[in-house]
């Protein structure tokens, strides 16, 4: 080996060995030329990707960054509602009708929900469920399903003790209604989302709900609340409603009229107690009823408010009215004497009878005797109209101006329509229609000498206007015949009150089906006033179909009446006007005078 500088020297080739070289320019594939176009499209199209990257981060940066944004905010940031308190109902003495207690609702993530067999069924019971009722409702929506609202916080105490994954617990408001049964169609009852459904709680929702409030917060995946963000809204509560209604009054009522009905075996039954100084309504009790708070298997005859929407003839009730307007006109004294024999009269070829021939009746007595015959000789003296603007102006085919769902109007057709022999039906009950509440308010009249005042549910701050419709002369000497219905030969001594003066009218009628009526079906009621001299209160009951035996108003309503006037004129503090609880005597009118 040749070493030059430390290095080896490479050996030289081989000899007859020939080196090898390759001219890249003479390969074909090499040589080939490449069209322009290609370089220019793939130019394009990369200057194509990045303009179409360049549009995207402008549009979701600038032109649509707030929805981006907003569906960023929701998948983390909830709007809780913090809820208003519902405002209660009180009575006019502030005791409370309806208010609303905080109650915890409890509430599932199905899809994070995990529970061994044990703790599953446990659950289930302690919700009233059966263990596949709980599974049909977890199965419902894989991220929320309520398992229970508004339950009592024993309960919820004893499910969060269970340690459950996927299940929580929020506060809501629940409505408890302290009198029950006794005010449950005065006050109605809220639904699951404390919205009026009935009664006062409907009439009144807009006052009573208040106005929720707002809070922004941050939530984890698991629902808890991290953060508060921006800034809260404060709930305003529910105004507070004060009924005129007086809550002794209304128990008392409901308890008269639910004994009536089992006593008589009837239907049902009403009372409606007014104040004859203001016109507010102190109660307004029906039965059956039902309890505002647990609402289960309900049917239409508990929930129906029947002295307000019930409507029926009146019968008998009309008469005074009509010797009211005949007096009024000048037609008539209470001394005149009507000649009602032999008892019956003949209008237009149609007969109507006394049911005992009286013979002949001073004005007075014709209302103490209830004498068909002497109201209708009253009434054809008078025009069509001039009975029609009179039972208008009472009430009778108004709806009831009141803040109350569910009032009616009742039936008065136009005066011109009636025939004679209508307007002779009319006169003593038949032929037009009206609901207690609407006959409660008429003879309300008569205890205000002479003026119709509006009726209230609501406490008045100050006492109302009345419109005049008699003269105070003649409401004095309505009184004074009413008071003869309860006194010794009257329809009515039952009606007679310990320690306090009464007054007032019996209504017994065949009740209607379809377009005539029903045999052995009545309806018995009462209508009247105490103290007779200077009324305080006026009261209104009937009892719906009676079928133990009795089933006249004297037998039936009247004894309802006589014990509410008197528990109401002692819880009101009027002072007896009577020294002696007055007898009720053995000679009393027979049943079968009372006129239908």
């Amino acid at each position: 080996m040749n070493w030059i500088d430390g290095m080896v020297k490479p050996k030289a080739p081989p000899s007859g060995a020939s080196v090898r070289s390759v001219n890249y320019s003479s390969s074909p594939l090499l040589a080939s030329k490449t069209p322009p176009w290609r370089s220019k499209f793939l130019v394009a199209m990369v200057g194509l990707g990045f303009c179409a990257l360049l549009g995207r981060a402008v549009y979701v940066q600038i032109v649509g960054a707030p929805f981006f944004l907003k569906q960023g905010e929701i998948r983390y940031a909830r709007t809780l509602e913090l809820p208003a308190s519902r405002g209660r109902i009180i009575d006019r003495n502030g005791l409370i009708l309806a208010a609303s207690v905080p109650a915890p609702s409890l509430w599932a993530i199905p899809k994070d929900f995990d529970a061994d067999k044990f703790k599953r069924r446990e659950l289930a019971r302690l919700l009233a469920m059966t263990p596949k009722e709980l599974d049909v409702r977890l199965d419902d929506n894989p991220n929320f399903v309520w398992l229970r609202r508004q339950v009592e916080d024993p309960v919820a105490k004893d499910v969060l003790a269970l340690n459950l994954k996927g299940v929580h617990q929020v506060r809501e408001y629940k409505r408890k209604y302290p009198e029950g049964e006794a005010a449950a169609h005065v006050v109605g009852f809220t639904n699951i989302e404390d919205h009026g459904q009935e009664g006062i709680e409907l009439a009144f929702q807009k006052d009573l709900s208040g106005r929720d409030g707002t809070r922004r917060v941050i939530k984890d995946r698991l629902g808890r609340v991290v953060e508060d963000i921006g800034d809260s809204v404060a709930p305003v509560d529910g105004r507070d409603i004060e009924l005129a209604i007086d809550s002794k009054v209304q128990f008392f009522a409901y308890q008269r009229v639910r004994d009536a009905v089992a006593e008589h075996k009837a239907k049902a039954g009403s009372v409606v107690v007014l104040d004859a100084q203001s016109g507010e309504v102190l109660a307004l009790a029906n039965y059956p009823s039902f309890t505002p708070a647990d609402r289960r298997n309900l049917s239409g005859a508990q929930l129906r408010n029947r002295a307000l929407t019930d409507t029926f003839e009146p019968g008998s009730t009309m008469k005074p009215f009509i010797a009211a307007w005949a007096m009024e006109s000048g037609r008539v004294t209470p001394n005149t004497v009507i000649q009602t024999a032999p008892g019956f009269i003949n209008i237009t070829g149609s007969t109507i009878r006394d049911a005992h021939p009286h013979g002949a009746l001073t004005v007075a007595e014709v209302i103490q005797k209830s004498s068909n015959v002497g109201t209708v000789k009253m009434a054809m003296q008078m025009q069509p109209r001039e009975m029609w603007e009179l039972f208008t102006q009472v009430g009778f085919g108004q709806k009831p101006q009141i803040a109350f769902p569910g009032a009616v109007t009742g039936r008065l057709r136009p005066y011109k329509t009636w025939r004679p022999i209508e307007q002779a039906t009319m006169s003593y009950g038949y032929g037009l229609s009206t609901s207690l509440f609407q006959l409660a308010r008429a003879y309300a009249v008569f205890a205000h000498d002479g003026e119709l005042l509006p009726a209230s549910m609501v406490k008045n701050a100050e006492p109302a206007a009345g419109i005049r419709v008699i003269s105070p002369k003649t409401a004095q000497a309505i009184r004074e015949m009413l008071h003869m219905v309860t006194a010794e030969g009257g329809t009515a001594p039952k009606a007679q009150a310990m320690g306090y003066s009464v007054g007032g009218k019996t209504g017994t009628a065949y009740k209607q089906e379809g377009k005539g009526y029903a045999e052995k079906k009545y309806r018995a009621w009462f209508v009247g006033m105490a103290p007779i001299q200077n009324p305080r209160i006026v009261v209104a009951v009937m009892v719906d179909e009676p079928s133990a035996g009795k089933y006249f108003g004297g037998d039936v309503a009247a004894p309802v009446f006589s014990e509410v006037v008197q528990q109401t004129l002692r819880t009101l503090g009027v002072p007896p006007d009577l020294e002696v609880r007055p007898q009720i005597v053995a000679h009393t009118i027979p049943a079968e005078e009372e006129s239908f």
